[in-house]
């Protein structure tokens, strides 16, 4: 095999050195660089999923031999990939108290112009993203955005680039900003036994990141941006519900306005009138001021039915809710036809004592597509009506097969959020920041902890925490390590290392242009773990060669593997937000080619200025 200490005693000139190498490179070696190649061309050229991708590619390198066992799943029990998996945890512990839904609700704000719209976006999203994994910041805002949009009339496809973009800046700015970040850091502390990254480390080079971004889609994203229609636009629900909601006296919007308050032009959603002690308000105003107590009567789509159940400071009108057996974030939502059996057909809902009867509440009533022009409790019910129930999960098996309904199903995962403790869930994430960047613990002690915490508060439950981890995500991590040791181990890593030196004739600011331009390269086609699991050896023997710092070259594979603008697959948000956005390929590739190209100035002027060679 290569040896990188005879390179670094004995020089040699740039051809001999790749000679060196090639002829020292055996059989395994070629395989395992056969089977990386392929796999890139896999992740290029087909819709196959990158874990199985991945999975087959460990699984060859396994069975060759030219892994161990226990080499090929070291990853699987690797801190980084570990740490990862914890955060998922934590982060339903937000979700499920809406306290992020409510901190994009309330910093999005009121846009005065398309590049004031763009810049309000990202200004939160990068703060999160800072903190959180980049993948349930997006996941959390893209609805948020959606709303925002049909509600300040703004276009979709100028919004949902950036909004991918800020979140992926901001994960640049701290070690847990990003998976990749942790898996990097991860490797490091194993292989070197060095202390690793700093929590806030990364901000020296994750700022002007931030600020490159930021500047160049607020002023040429005015004209790179797309203006596109999203096929979801087109395929809206046009069944209207009527559904009735109330300012409780302590909520947070009594003595705001109708268009303070966020339910003036709602999208989907229509506020009929209010209901005041007995005064009906019809044609309400957006100048109306709220009070305690005022009953809301909305008309709209399912989708936005359901997000105002989850809108804090408002509760269902019927004090039936509250008189279901159980916690209310225990339950879930049900649509549900009435047959022209049900007992109840021809009576009002309270009449019927629907309640009593199915241990289940109406909260929004759909009749042949059209809103019911009366309350709810006293509409008459009639066979085919469509309800929208809030009731326990049991409800569904109970009543699914049942003479009373035509049709039961729950509405995905949906359910009402426990708002009482997202104060509490907040202060969990802020309590395991402060732990870990005052160095008291490991990033997966406080991960680990503040998980634990979001249970024992029941911010989140049990089974929520286990469905939390996206486990694809995890898998590719964790194979992407075994394949990262097959190339150290046959040599490759060293091959591809001794090129890269060749190609940079021995200068460390060249090789760092070339590893940032061999990663962002390798990111555009993959992911950005697996590009940093397998490109992690080679900035090691390129250091080792050159007798310099690994450092810089860690942080520029950090920040390479990041920053992957150019491609729609080349990271889990861009493909997030690409339907969303009603977007084409070459739609990145215009915005993302160029800023990539300004991130690449950026981080190789600045990394060595920060850490030195």
């Amino acid at each position: 095999m290569y040896s990188v200490a005879s390179q670094k005693t004995c020089p040699r000139s740039d051809g001999s050195l790749i000679l060196d190498v090639l002829n020292s490179l055996g059989w395994d070696g070629w395989f395992s660089l056969g089977v990386v190649l392929a796999s890139f061309a896999v992740f290029a050229l087909t819709r196959i999923a990158p874990d199985m991708v991945t999975t087959a590619a460990l699984t060859l390198l396994l069975v060759t031999g030219i892994l161990t066992p226990a080499e090929g799943l070291a990853g699987f029990a690797n801190e980084g990939m570990l740490t990862v998996a914890v955060l998922y945890v934590v982060v339903t512990g937000l979700t499920e108290t809406g306290a992020v839904a409510w901190i994009s609700q309330t910093l999005l704000g009121q846009p005065r112009s398309a590049g004031h719209a763009r810049l309000r976006l990202m200004m939160p999203v990068a703060a999160m993203s800072a903190f959180m994994n980049n993948t349930p910041v997006v996941a959390i805002f893209i609805p948020a955005v959606q709303d925002w949009a049909k509600r300040h009339r703004l276009e979709l496809s100028r919004l949902m680039i950036p909004l991918s973009y800020a979140s992926i800046a901001g994960g640049t700015c701290t070690l847990i900003g990003t998976s990749t970040n942790l898996v990097v850091n991860g490797l490091y502390t194993s292989r070197t036994e060095q202390p690793g990254i700093g929590f806030f480390e990364l901000a020296w080079i994750g700022l002007p990141v931030v600020a490159v971004v930021f500047v160049f889609l607020l002023t040429a994203g005015h004209w790179l941006l797309p203006k596109r229609t999203s096929a979801a636009a087109s395929n809206q629900d046009v069944r209207q519900y009527t559904a009735e909601m109330m300012v409780p006296t302590d909520s947070p919007l009594v003595g705001k306005t109708i268009e303070e308050a966020g339910l003036r032009q709602l999208p989907g959603l229509f506020l009929i009138e209010i209901d005041r002690a007995g005064r009906f308000i019809p044609a309400v105003s957006s100048s109306e001021v709220l009070q305690g107590d005022d009953r809301l009567v909305f008309a709209g789509i399912l989708d936005s039915v359901l997000e105002l159940q989850r809108t804090r400071g408002l509760l269902p009108a019927t004090d039936q809710v509250f008189k279901l057996s159980g916690p209310r974030h225990g339950r879930c939502f049900v649509e549900a036809v009435l047959s022209d059996t049900c007992p109840l057909v021809g009576m009002s809902v309270r009449e019927g004592r629907f309640r009593t009867r199915y241990n289940a509440v109406i909260i929004a009533l759909n009749r042949n597509g059209r809103r019911v022009k009366r309350k709810i409790g006293d509409v008459e019910l009639r066979a085919g009506d469509t309800l929208l129930l809030e009731c326990r999960p049991s409800f569904v098996e109970q009543q699914r097969n049942s003479r009373d309904f035509l049709l039961v199903s729950q509405l995905g995962d949906s359910h009402p959020l426990n708002q009482d403790r997202a104060l509490t869930a907040l202060m969990i994430v802020v309590g395991m920041v402060a732990v870990v960047s005052m160095g008291l613990f490991s990033m997966l002690q406080a991960a680990l902890l503040a998980a634990g915490l979001m249970i024992l508060t029941r911010c989140t439950d049990g089974a929520t925490a286990r469905r939390a981890p996206d486990w694809q995500v995890l898998v590719v991590i964790a194979t992407s390590f075994g394949i990262g040791a097959a190339l150290e181990k046959t040599g490759a890593a060293s091959f591809l290392a001794g090129g890269l030196i060749g190609l940079a004739q021995n200068d460390p600011g060249l090789a760092l242009t070339l590893v940032f331009l061999a990663t962002s390269l390798l990111t555009s086609f993959a992911t950005n773990n697996v590009a940093a699991v397998l490109m992690f050896p080679i900035c090691l023997q390129t250091a080792a060669s050159l007798g310099i710092s690994v450092e810089p070259f860690l942080i520029t594979l950090m920040v390479a593997a990041s920053t992957s603008f150019a491609t729609p697959i080349g990271y889990q948000t861009n493909l997030m937000v690409f339907n969303v956005g009603g977007y084409r390929f070459s739609d990145f590739l215009r915005v993302g080619l160029p800023l990539t190209l300004l991130v690449w100035i950026v981080t190789v002027w600045m990394v060595p200025m920060v850490w030195r060679f």
